[in-house]
């Protein structure tokens, strides 16, 4: 199984099924979810029956790819997650050289650097790990000011606006990318 190295401030450890509470704390506060449906908690039965199965879908420990808990090492507080998964993961035919990055954590740990440290963490080492992949892709909604300030961080550039479909909800969205030196 991947193993993200530690940073200097924070640990990582693959999310499993066993691990809904964890995504469910992150979904309990209306400013966290309101750059991704506008404000409305998740309840534990979408985390169950919707989120956990997605996961299941693109989860690959030997690849990396999952949503990769994020823990302070000072004291161990779980500050929240980034996923990395294939784009398109939904699809009969996931993309093999595109790979999508995303975040959410704690409002309370909100503008310290630690998305773009444990998102640049992940994303390091799954890329490593995955020489062919060509393209690091994020989506946010066009005024998630925070989360595109990571990408930018990441080294993405702005793409393209769209409108982004999910079973969850369609938003309004803004796909930002890097491509990958071969």
């Amino acid at each position: 199984m991947l193993q993200i190295p530690a940073t200097e401030r924070l640990h990582f450890a693959l999310l499993s099924e066993q691990d809904a509470p964890l995504l469910f704390e992150v979904d309990q506060d209306a400013e966290v979810m309101r750059y991704i449906n506008g404000g409305k908690l998740t309840s534990m039965q979408t985390i169950v029956e919707v989120m956990l199965p997605r996961m299941a879908q693109y989860r690959d420990a030997e690849r990396g790819y999952g949503i990769w808990q994020v823990r302070r090492s000072a004291d161990n507080a779980y500050l929240g997650w980034v996923l990395i998964r294939p784009t398109g993961f939904k699809s009969a035919t996931p993309s093999s050289d595109d790979v999508e990055i995303g975040w959410r954590l704690k409002r309370e740990y909100w503008g310290r650097g630690y998305a773009s440290e444990a998102a640049g963490a992940v994303a390091q080492t799954v890329l490593a790990n995955n020489a062919n992949v060509q393209f690091l892709s994020a989506i946010a909604m066009p005024d998630n000011a925070g989360s595109i300030g990571v990408m930018r961080k990441l080294g993405m550039q702005y793409i393209k606006r769209f409108m982004h479909r999910d079973v969850l909800g369609d938003v309004d969205a803004v796909l930002y990318q890097k491509k990958l030196a071969q």
